[in-house]
């Protein structure tokens, strides 16, 4: 493994290092095979290098990098235009994009376009659980005080209500000083929480009567994760902000915060910025990653990978329920031993993480096969069988 010495603390040390990857195959310093069931987070979802993908980084890269948004390059209108057109779809209306660098600063962009969309409210509303990003705004808006505690104080105007809790966020919303409510429609990192029927609708009919903004991150559950093009699709909602980032670029990091054209409006030169955000290479990777999608239709590929990766999970040993969507799922335990069977996995060659005690998070390529879903429900099983006899 290579020296990590100069590397900041923020993350452990790492269990394997891998070197090189091909669609939903991952390969180590030694030249051992992994079946990759977590994609970077759900990042690479059309697979590791995928053919369109790197030529069209490669291509723009011999031909222009970077520019800044002092000046335009040829390729953001056109990522843009993929975004909207995608969104026009799901919502029925048109919007603008903001590039960013990340899902954190996308949902950093949204709630400041909240803000100036609202002068005369400034609370953003979230839920416990949720996880929103890393930055001081976003981790102020995640629902999980455990993030937050080492880097007190907050800064102020958010608030978390409980995750289903109509009543809850009601009461918020009639106090009138709530700019926007930032809601996922599955919590991911939560430990893939699927909310209560008929909550996200009435969330988002209780933020239209009250003049708040209904923002949805999609980061982690949009382009086709849950078997649509967005989560918030599966509930017939239609939000004002949507955020996206993780498999925009299929492994280049970029984000992107998407608004209404009313919303989006508000901002004017000045309000907000980004000097890497909609650069050139990034932009290459986001509309070849989107055509790709389109051209494959991924959701519907998603809606019969699910179909077996589900019914495999509900008949392995140790595994209570499967909750989720489409290819974010997570697989619950009987027992709080989702560490130790992530690390059996590990050991044979399955890639996946424990997102609580009791829960694998489970988020494989979009173009997973159908043998590679069998031969990875053969590795977790073989993983848990494991687990259960080293604690007898």
């Amino acid at each position: 493994m290579s020296d990590r010495s100069h590397l900041m603390g923020t993350y452990p040390s790492p269990p394997v290092t891998f070197v090189s990857g091909h669609g939903s195959v991952l390969v180590d310093e030694d030249g051992r095979e992994y079946l990759d069931f977590l994609c970077g987070l759900a990042v690479t979802s059309l697979g590791h290098c995928h053919p369109a993908v790197a030529d069209a980084v490669a291509t723009q890269a011999h031909t222009l990098d970077h520019v800044s948004n002092l000046f335009g390059n040829l390729r953001g209108p056109v990522a843009a235009d993929r975004i909207d057109e995608l969104l026009f779809d799901a919502t029925g209306a048109h919007g603008k994009v903001f590039f960013s660098n990340s899902g954190a600063e996308a949902n950093e962009c949204a709630i400041k376009l909240a803000r100036k969309a609202s002068p005369d409210r400034h609370r953003v509303v979230s839920t416990i659980d949720s996880f929103h990003g890393r930055t001081l705004a976003t981790l102020a808006a995640t629902g999980q005080p455990s993030k937050q505690v080492a880097f007190a104080p907050m800064p102020e105007g958010f608030t978390h209500v409980p995750y289903g809790d109509l009543q809850a966020l009601q009461e918020e919303l009639d106090k009138g000083d709530v700019a926007g409510v930032l809601l996922e429609c599955i919590q991911a990192e939560g430990g893939i929480n699927v909310p209560p029927a008929d909550y996200l609708t009435g969330a988002s009919r209780a933020c239209r009567a009250a003049g708040a903004l209904l923002i949805v991150d999609e980061v982690q559950t949009g382009l086709g994760r849950t078997g649509t093009w967005f989560s918030f699709q599966d509930e017939g909602l239609t939000p004002d902000i949507v955020t996206m980032a993780k498999a925009l670029g299929n492994g280049f990091p970029v984000g992107a915060c998407w608004a209404v054209t009313s919303v989006a409006d508000h901002f004017v030169p000045g309000d907000h910025g980004s000097t890497y955000g909609g650069q050139p290479v990034a932009m290459a990777a986001v509309a070849a990653t989107l055509d790709t999608m389109i051209d494959l239709d991924v959701p519907a590929r998603v809606q019969r990978a699910s179909e077996r990766l589900v019914a495999g999970l509900l008949d392995l040993e140790g595994v209570a329920t499967v909750r989720g969507r489409g290819l974010l799922l997570g697989a619950v335990l009987d027992t709080p031993s989702a560490g130790t069977v992530v690390s059996a996995a590990l050991a044979h060659g399955l890639v996946a993480n424990a997102v609580r005690p009791d829960v694998v998070r489970l988020t494989p390529p979009l173009l997973v096969t159908d043998d590679e879903i069998d031969e990875a429900l053969r590795r977790l099983g073989a993983a848990l069988h494991q687990t259960r006899k080293d604690r007898s």
